[in-house]
């Protein structure tokens, strides 16, 4: 059966600014909220807006997405109607398909494109959260005529340097794009995320390619080109919550506002859910020295100490007396007794020793590594 839309998750990206916690895993694959992973956004967002057929393109350290995805059976897709493929890079008579960039990355899958036979093709980043109906972007671009439409959102001005910027006339049409421009004339900002009709892509891909022209990235090389060739390149306008978890306080800020009230995703919608690998944890337990306050606990914790503005992911173990506070404990860490935790990040399975103390001497998130081990003696090791 042709496919209206394939959804393309670009999820490769090393995510350098998240330190640590990207040294053995792909930016998507970081742990948020307590029980998901970056990723998990861009899949369930694809699955509500009917996207049956997604393809996830993965390079750096691809183990950890790669297993929390497996045949996306917890996102349904691993039925007849809809699926997820994982799309690695490869070698063969031609040499290597290590990709250059996220055009690069769509050109060097073009086979697999092929044989899913799409309209149009719908290009994603792995790593940002937020919920979008991509259906409506469908539809707009579908009435504008267009050959290309980019989701566009309004960011602060003083970080409108950090993306590609956008000047559009009064039909949304895009009229200017400038890729993170040092002096930008507006704030509406590419999200990266794309709809493109596949035949005309297509063909610009592959006529560059072939004649060694630079055509690698999206935001530097394919929109320019779009907009030189006076393609019908046009803007859908977003309004809601999306945020770009690519540094330590980005990332820390993000999970806070769950907790402040402040979380108009509302993990709680049922009408457009979340859904994320589940590791058949037990029940948390909180013991009668507990003390909890405005404080998120996932599955599999133990508390036996003080947990205050905080968010303890799956499997995690607070011992007797340990103190945490304004911050994000990630899956599988241990707490030793009287250990005290402030404003910090644990990476996922550290290990934080009895009466070690973890917090900064300014105003800045602590970062603790997956795997790390603070203040464990050497005897314990």
């Amino acid at each position: 059966m042709k496919t209206e839309m394939l959804g393309l998750i670009l999820a490769g990206g090393k995510g350098t600014r998240l330190g640590k916690l990207t040294q053995n895993q792909a930016k998507p694959a970081v742990p948020f909220g307590g029980r998901y992973r970056i990723i998990d956004f861009t899949l369930s967002n694809c699955v509500n807006s009917g996207v049956r057929n997604v393809g996830v393109i993965t390079q750096y350290q691809p183990l950890v997405l790669n297993n929390h995805i497996g045949s996306g059976q917890s996102w349904g897709l691993d039925g007849l109607d809809y699926k997820v493929t994982i799309l690695q890079p490869y070698t063969d008579n031609r040499g290597s398909k290590w990709f250059q960039g996220t055009a690069h990355a769509i050109y060097q899958n073009i086979d697999f494109i092929n044989q899913e036979d799409p309209e149009y093709v719908l290009i994603l980043s792995g790593d940002h959260i937020y919920k979008m109906d991509y259906q409506e972007m469908l539809e707009e671009h579908i009435k504008n005529n267009a050959s290309l439409t980019v989701a566009v959102i309004d960011v602060p001005w003083e970080e409108a340097h950090r993306f590609g910027i956008m000047n559009s006339d009064i039909s949304g049409r895009i009229t200017e794009f400038t890729e993170k421009p040092e002096h930008p004339k507006s704030n509406h900002a590419s999200m990266g995320i794309y709809i493109f009709n596949w035949k005309r892509l297509k063909k610009v891909l592959e006529d560059a390619f072939a004649t060694n022209d630079t055509m690698v990235d999206f935001g530097k090389n394919v929109i320019p080109y779009y907009l030189d060739s006076d393609e019908r390149v046009f803007a859908y306008q977003f309004s809601g919550y999306w945020k770009d978890v690519g540094t330590v306080d980005s990332l820390w800020a993000a999970n806070m506002e769950i907790l402040d009230h402040k979380d108009v995703l509302d993990l709680n919608d049922r009408s457009w859910r979340i859904y994320s690998k589940n590791l058949i944890a037990p029940p948390e337990l909180i013991t009668d020295n507990a003390y909890i306050e405005r404080s998120m606990i996932v599955d599999g914790c133990y508390v036996d100490g003080k947990v205050i503005h905080s968010i303890l992911s799956t499997k995690v173990d607070v011992q007797k007396d340990a103190t945490v506070i304004d911050s994000i404990i990630m899956p599988g860490v241990h707490i030793g007794k009287g250990a005290v935790i402030k404003h910090a990040i644990i990476g996922e399975n550290a290990e934080i020793g009895d009466n070690a103390v973890i917090e900064p001497e300014k105003d800045e998130v602590v970062l603790v590594g997956n795997h790390e081990r603070i203040g464990v003696l050497a005897n314990e090791e």
